[in-house]
């Protein structure tokens, strides 16, 4: 297993290309454009010029892609993933993504005798170069307990989900938080500012009670400086939005936090600012 080809290698794929190298895998790179990917190579990465060459001779594939067309593309066109993975490679695709479609690729590699996870992560940019992910596995359980030594090159809280999608499920309920939980920052933020309060000392005071949460640790502090650099942009986020809601209707739930978020959401990226941090829903309010 210490041959690995990595699709996807963007703002969360370089650094955990990084982190496996680090730590002894050869990992083999396919980008789009070679000029993206220079800073990758230079850490010892192998750079091909199409899927094929990249996947065929490594006993695992790892892809951390951008929307569910990207991942259908990669994976089911001619010359992609299905066609040009060995047998009894290890197919694990780490992008947020459709259950369904994890399910489509793990039965279609099941036909292909490959061994395919879904695995999806949270953590933002910074968990990524860390090494520090959590990382939600769906998929049969002794592949995932195979593939354990490459999760900890990449993350630390490291959590078997059950069978395929369900890796993909766990990540879109902890999107699903994450909107709710944003929102209420800002729009305690908001109340905050509008009756005078000091806003350092009301994130400090908040900070460590009930109140407190990752969301409010990570998102408040760039708000107060007006720092809408991308952890995670808006656009992804607006994605795997998306998916939840479908997910969501499925099972005729009533997840209205999410649908208000997703509309607030919606309408920035509307407004330009697709490519920024979710933290710009304080933009929503005014603030």
């Amino acid at each position: 297993m210490k041959k690995i080809a990595f699709i996807g290698v963007g703002r969360m794929g370089k650094p955990m290309v990084k982190n496996l190298v680090k730590l002894g895998f050869e990992v083999h790179i396919y980008a789009r454009s070679i000029m993206k990917v220079y800073d990758v190579i230079s850490n010892g990465a192998r750079y091909h010029s199409s899927i094929n060459d990249c996947v065929k001779d490594c006993g695992v594939v790892i892809t951390m892609l951008g929307i569910p067309k990207d991942i259908e593309e990669v994976y089911f066109a001619t010359g992609g993933v299905l066609d040009s993975a060995a047998k009894d490679s290890y197919v694990i695709d780490m992008t947020t993504s459709s259950p369904s479609l994890a399910k489509m690729i793990y039965d279609e590699g099941n036909k292909r005798g490959l061994h395919v996870l879904d695995a999806p992560v949270t953590g933002g940019e910074n968990g990524a170069k860390t090494a520090k992910l959590s990382i939600m596995v769906g998929g049969n359980e002794e592949d995932f307990k195979a593939c354990l030594p490459l999760f900890r090159a990449m993350g630390t809280n490291i959590n078997y989900m059950g069978e395929a999608g369900m890796g993909q499920h766990t990540k879109l309920a902890n999107q699903i938080i994450i909107a709710g939980t944003i929102s209420g920052v800002c729009e305690g933020m908001v109340y905050a500012k509008s009756k005078g309060l000091d806003m350092s000392k009301f994130i400090r005071s908040v900070s460590t009670g009930s109140a407190g949460s990752k969301q409010l640790d990570t998102a408040a502090p760039k708000i107060l400086d007006r720092d809408f650099t991308p952890g995670f942009s808006i656009k992804h986020f607006v994605k795997d939005m998306l998916l939840a809601i479908e997910e969501a209707n499925k099972e005729n739930l009533d997840l209205d936090i999410l649908l208000s978020a997703m509309t607030h959401y919606k309408k920035l990226e509307e407004d330009g600012f697709a490519e920024n941090g979710t933290q710009t829903l304080i933009k929503y309010y005014g603030g």
